[in-house]
């Protein structure tokens, strides 16, 4: 069996190809890590022992064959479950690209997690029971995969081989997705008729369905647009260079430098910059890495920079294009994930992560709720446990923020119980983005 690693290597260009970053998203059962699993092994992705602890827990469990759905469930009370409760990450490389690989656990209680797994995706793999149809929890993370800035989805209306490959089974669930796309201004959405249990239209073409000429799931994966989730390829409208100063680096014989990573845009030697929230401007006057001094820093890079100016610039503070300044904001409207049992209402405090400056915060509103299944936002006072919708924050130190749709990392922060210190919530600055209901 090839392993991952000598795919890896052996693959033409490897080092050099482009990373694909997709998340399996879904309602619970409907099949997302069984068919992860079925995309793995038929690419020959797994080690020999990987398969022979599948096959074991297969026994132990029951299972009348080899349970794939094991390749990613790998928790104790997974398995026993025959749930995923955690975000299951693996890689993966063929001979056309690489991927790193995000299986969600698709049960309501863990739409946190879910969460987090799609936040740095280039693209959603939405797996749907096609004997079931589209249900609520599956609408919930394909809003929120939506709203956390994901453009692409393979869609795979899974299980056809329960509906005896009925072309309206199928048909279904096309149009119930691609309206659901419409409705979240998501351009591209391909969906695929599968069985992930026997692997049909997975990595290879099936037989099963002769109606059906596009691409498997593997193709399809293959030929997405990937990469630059941090920059202007996963901005829609796209921002200037930003560095969130993550540490300040004394360096010796006097002076210091401020690392961090850089998003939204390329930053060069000799740029003008300007330090949020201080405004002060200067210089770029050296980029370096632990491999060395660069002219230049792209997205994504974690650089040290050298200013021209004496400036008092702390961890927490932003290092913008001069071009493009963010705004300084101490209020600002957001939409928001909430995850938390007790509810979110007007007045709870709470501490505000954005980029790397941490916060205390005030909900001076609750403004809306988004219902999934209409797609509209209503008035209301309170969020509600795995609710999606809008709030009023206010925060006592200044935030250097984007609009979500410009960048995903200036527009994003996370809210933390100040007691618990518990992740309560995933934001984005600004409202949700939906295009009007074209049956109403």
């Amino acid at each position: 069996m090839t392993t991952l690693a000598t795919t890896a290597q052996s693959a033409p260009g490897a080092a050099s190809m482009d990373l694909l970053r997709f998340a399996a998203v879904g309602s619970v059962d409907d099949g997302k890590s069984t068919l992860i699993g079925r995309l793995l092994h038929d690419t020959k992705q797994l080690f020999d022992d990987q398969l022979a602890a599948i096959n074991a827990a297969s026994e132990r469990r029951g299972v009348g064959g080899v349970d794939l759905s094991f390749v990613t469930d790998g928790l104790r009370a997974e398995r026993e479950q025959g749930i995923t409760i955690d975000v299951a990450y693996r890689y993966a490389a063929t001979p056309a690209r690489k991927f790193i690989i995000a299986d969600c656990p698709g049960h309501v209680q863990y739409t946190r997690n879910m969460a987090t797994g799609a936040s740095t995706a280039d693209l959603a793999l939405v797996v749907i029971d096609a004997s079931q149809g589209l249900r609520e929890q599956t609408r919930r993370h394909v809003c929120i995969a939506a709203l956390l800035g994901v453009r692409q989805l393979v869609v795979t209306a899974n299980k056809m081989d329960l509906t005896d490959w009925d072309t309206g089974a199928f048909a279904r669930v096309e149009a119930e997705i691609r309206a659901l796309a419409r409705r979240l201004l998501v351009p591209a959405c391909t969906v695929i008729p599968v069985s992930a249990l026997h692997g049909d239209n997975v990595a290879t073409r099936s037989a099963a369905a002769p109606w059906y000429d596009g691409p498997t799931v593997l193709e399809a994966l293959e030929q997405a647009p990937a990469g630059g989730w941090a920059g202007a390829n996963g901005a829609h409208e796209g921002s200037g260079a930003r560095l969130p100063v993550q540490w300040i680096l004394r360096q010796p014989g006097g002076g210091r430098t401020y690392a961090g990573m850089v998003n939204g845009g390329s930053l060069r030697n000799g740029d003008e910059v300007v330090i949020v929230p201080s405004g002060r401007r200067t210089r770029i006057t050296s980029l370096s890495t632990p491999d060395g001094a660069r002219t230049d820093a792209p997205v994504g890079l974690s650089v040290s920079i050298g200013l021209a100016d004496d400036i008092d610039v702390s961890r927490g503070d932003l290092i913008a294009a001069a071009d493009d300044v963010p705004e300084v904001a101490t209020e600002l409207d957001a939409t928001v994930c909430w995850f938390a049992e007790r509810p979110l209402e007007h007045g709870s405090r709470l501490r505000v992560k954005h980029t790397t400056r941490v916060t205390p915060g005030q909900v001076a509103a609750v403004t809306g709720r988004l219902d999934v299944n209409d797609l509209t936002v209503s008035a209301t006072e309170t969020l509600g446990e795995n609710d999606i919708g809008t709030v009023r924050l206010s925060t006592a130190a200044p935030l250097a923020v984007d609009p979500y749709r410009r960048n995903r990392i200036t527009g994003s922060f996370i809210l933390i119980d100040p007691v618990t210190h518990a992740t309560v919530a995933a934001g984005m600055v600004g409202l949700p983005h939906l295009a009007p209901d074209e049956d109403r």
